[in-house]
């Protein structure tokens, strides 16, 4: 069985691959002309969405592909071939965003950025910080990193409540809303986690009427995508003590221009799209765990809806 790996560190995912399983013909390239060379007659392809779609839209046609990111946009785009399956990452990014998330809601209450600016003003700076136990958390996506996310958060004291497409019940949190209950549950946490995926219904979520139900004290991370947020609402409710800080890694056009607001906004710290690196040795096993449902005619882990879009 062929496959095709399209990714910037394809030499890394070929030396995995070809290790995992010994038995598959490995194609790859970092040459965008061989790449669609060896695309034309491969049926399986393992990659990130930019380049992949690029593939797409030279007129290949694949079985199934498998993204390397937990984001599948570019492959949404219009005019693209769907007549395939695709998976999309799950189950590997947990973890890393989790340490991601609970680092900054820890930098919060221990406000260690003013300690820096008390340092570089040569303060002394002994002002007692906080503890997270008894802080609320509200997740604003409950799916795979979601859910991950929200057990980690757990052993700190921390009360956590979500907000999905419809109100459920769902372990660990304690409240699972809609979208509908989403300015209530911001009132009431003191810390906002976005985790949204990008689709149609999630585009300007964050606008100025649902900063201005933010508590004073909160933060507001987002490690799902730019489009859920209006940017110029957020620098405004920042500038007017709607929430403490944002902490963003995603947005709209990366990398942020250089005269976008973002950039001086008081409070706001961007982290520059960093909070969860695909793990190759997690990704590839992943994919071979996939590959064998894929053989066998299983459900897939990670299977995106078209209409959805996740």
């Amino acid at each position: 069985m062929r496959v095709l790996i399209a990714e910037h560190d394809y030499a890394v995912y070929t030396e995995l691959l070809r290790h995992a399983a010994p038995d598959l013909e490995v194609l790859s390239s970092g040459d965008s002309a061989e790449l669609s060379k060896m695309a034309a007659d491969t049926p399986i392809w393992l990659g990130q969405p930019d380049v992949l779609a690029n593939l797409l839209r030279q007129g290949h046609r694949p079985q199934w592909l498998q993204s390397t990111w937990a984001g599948i946009t570019p492959l949404l785009a219009p005019g693209l071939n769907r007549d395939y399956r695709l998976t999309r990452a799950v189950g590997i990014f947990g973890q890393v965003m989790a340490e991601f998330v609970l680092t900054y809601m820890l930098v919060h209450e221990r406000e260690v950025l003013a300690r820096l600016v008390s340092q570089v003003e040569r303060k002394w700076d002994d002002r007692m910080g906080h503890s997270l136990s008894g802080r609320k958390a509200l997740i604003v996506g409950t799916g795979d990193i979601g859910v991950s996310v929200a057990h980690f958060l757990q052993p700190f004291g921390v009360q956590v409540s979500g907000v999905a497409s419809s109100a459920r019940t769902q372990a660990p949190f304690v409240e699972v809303g809609s979208m509908e209950d989403l300015p209530r549950l911001v009132a009431e946490a003191d810390f906002v986690i976005n985790l949204l995926p990008n689709t149609p219904q999630t585009h300007d979520v964050y606008d100025a009427k649902l900063f201005a139900q933010f508590k004073p004290s909160s933060l507001f991370i987002n490690v799902g995508r730019g489009v859920a947020v209006v940017d110029a609402d957020l620098v405004n409710a920042l500038k007017e003590g709607h929430l403490a800080g944002a902490v963003i890694d995603v947005c709209r056009q990366e990398p942020l221009p250089q005269r976008h607001p973002f950039w001086t906004a008081w409070g706001l710290l961007l982290t520059g799209h960093s909070s969860a690196p695909t793990s190759p040795p997690a990704m590839i096993q992943l994919f071979v765990d996939n590959l064998k449902a894929f053989n066998t005619g299983e459900p897939l882990r990670g299977w995106v809806d078209f209409v959805k879009g996740y």
